[in-house]
């Protein structure tokens, strides 16, 4: 599924960079079943992300030679197909959360 790899890519890169800081640190990936929709997240323990407003922003990228249309589109293909896909900070630890959502 392409929109697996757009929608997570930037929590993979941010992830490598953090485990040459933090070789400890953790990342999680699962899937779950949530009444008719599957959900994929993956949480990491990396500094968090340091500003949330611009990450849907066309054409806002913090990456070197980024494009900044991975999160937005892969955000709009998937309401696209009545799903969702969020990036956060996690709310008690150190770390983020990327979370797609797809109807069943």
């Amino acid at each position: 599924m392409r929109i697996n790899w757009s929608s997570f890519s930037s929590t993979f890169y941010a992830m490598r960079w953090t485990r040459r800081s933090r070789p400890e640190a953790e990342f999680r990936v699962r899937w779950t079943r949530n009444g008719g929709y599957a959900e994929l997240a993956v949480e990491d323990e990396g500094p968090g992300l340091s500003s949330t407003s611009n990450l849907f922003v066309p054409f806002y990228t913090t990456k070197p030679g980024g494009s900044g249309i991975g999160l937005v589109l892969s955000r709009q293909i998937a309401e696209a197909h009545g799903g969702s896909l969020t990036l956060q900070n996690r709310p008690s630890v150190r770390g983020s959360e990327a979370r797609l959502r797809l109807p069943l």
